[in-house]
């Protein structure tokens, strides 16, 4: 009988075997790439478990689908379920023009606390890319999801609360560096020591389970020193303070090179590595955005703000195939609130076509499945969704930067992967019968 996920004493998730989990199609394509993406998700956990293991879906209204339905674009209901759930996953949705809510995903975010937005980005073989050797792209971004700019806190210019604002701080503050007074819009970006700090826990706590060998602080530290550079700062007291038996710092190594010079910081620093403890460094964004084109492989997991975040999740993407085959989620790791999501816009003009890319929320809930877990349904979807890729059997963004390749729709695209999948469960069991 269908239960609810939840979360133990003991801060681990408790996942049944017929768990139940909402779901927003949401809005645009959202309908038609989460039709596909469901029959996929429930083939490959019948593929992997058999009769002992079945998703129960749930569905929660948000978007236009709730707004038609209730008058509202993001009910209170909603928000509850996905609460009493703890775990979901969603389509595409579109930001209300003139409404109360500046955008249905910070909402959703702010309100769950789901403090990480958690983007792997990984380059799947046969896939178009602009750069020369995507492959060297293997990079798990940690953006802050509740502070920075996307907290909301700006005002108009010509505003009564812009002028006010701009009054306090030219006659309280004393400040002296606003260059056109009286016709300047404001924004406050705040960062704190909280915030920063469980980011970064939960950053360090992902490479040392997957055994990954580093975590950059991504910052621009050097210019706005309170809030981005107080993020480094916070993030480096995070990893000598609470994992300093687990990890070298860069900062560390800034400090033995002032006291004992620069060989006995390198020498301290390869003998750190060498007995696989985890390196944590930190670099400027803009450099950063640089470093993805030009050494990727020097970065695995990387810790940011919110908005550094926006521009290098898109960015790593575009490396791997674009926006339309990145998944993400949006995670608490104290409560186990998670809301997984297609990463890509609603699309609206091709809505009803069939056409479109399912593989983002199709690779979404593939985190989903490894964040309940069942690592065995997951893969089972990876190594399908490669394969279609392999054979050129894609729908029309792949399609047109490909030579040689099938168009298949939307529909068609989710039919080749569970096709796929019985290939890839062949061979797994090819490979254990020849190993007896």
């Amino acid at each position: 009988m269908a239960a609810k996920i939840t979360m133990g004493s003991n801060g681990k998730l408790n996942v049944p075997n017929d768990p139940i989990i909402p779901f927003i199609e949401g809005d645009g394509i959202g309908p038609e790439i989460w039709k596909v993406a469901q029959v996929v998700f429930d083939t490959a956990v019948e593929r992997a478990y058999g009769s002992n293991r079945k998703i129960e879906w749930k569905e929660m209204l948000a978007g236009e689908k709730a707004f038609n339905q209730t008058g509202e674009w993001l009910p209170a209901e909603t928000l509850q379920v996905a609460k009493d759930y703890i775990i979901s996953i969603k389509g595409p949705l579109t930001t209300p023009i003139g409404g109360g809510i500046r955008s249905l995903n910070v909402a959703m975010r702010q309100d769950l606390d789901l403090f990480a937005c958690v983007r792997p980005v990984k380059w799947f073989k046969g896939v178009p890319s602009p750069v020369v050797h995507p492959e060297l792209v293997d990079m798990t971004i940690f953006r802050e999801n509740t502070e920075d700019i996307y907290a909301g806190i700006e005002w108009k210019a010509g505003s009564a609360e812009a002028q006010k604002f701009e009054k306090f701080l030219i006659e309280e503050m004393g400040v002296k560096n606003i260059r056109f007074p009286g016709d300047s819009g404001y924004g406050v970006k705040p960062v704190s020591s909280q915030g920063t700090k469980r980011l970064m826990r939960a950053a360090i706590d992902y490479a040392l389970e997957h055994n990954l060998p580093s975590v950059s602080i991504v910052h621009k530290g050097n210019i706005m020193k309170f809030t981005e550079g107080a993020f480094k700062n916070w993030a480096y007291e995070v990893a000598r303070q609470e994992y300093g038996d687990k990890t070298f710092t860069w900062d560390e190594w800034d400090q033995l090179k002032k006291e004992h010079g620069e060989a006995h910081a390198n020498e301290v620093q390869r003998k750190a590595l060498h007995d696989g403890k985890l390196l944590v460094k930190d670099i400027i964004a803009d450099n950063f955005l640089q470093q993805i084109l030009i050494a990727p492989k020097d970065y695995s997991v990387v810790a940011t703000l919110n908005l550094n975040g926006d521009y290098i999740s898109d960015a790593l993407a575009a490396e791997v195939g674009g926006i339309g085959i990145a998944p993400g989620a949006n995670i608490n790791y104290k409560t186990g609130y998670a809301v997984f999501e297609a990463t890509h816009g609603t699309a609206p003009k091709f809505a009803g076509t069939d056409s479109m890319n399912p593989s983002s929320v199709i690779l979404s809930g593939c985190m989903m499945l490894e964040y309940m877990g069942w690592h065995e349904a997951a893969e089972l979807i990876t190594s399908a969704l490669q394969a279609a890729i392999m054979r050129k059997r894609v729908t029309i963004d792949f399609y047109n930067l490909m030579s040689g390749a099938t168009l298949l729709k939307t529909s068609e695209f989710g039919k080749e992967i569970i096709a796929n999948m019985g290939v890839v469960t062949s061979d797994v069991m090819l490979k254990k019968s020849s190993s007896l």
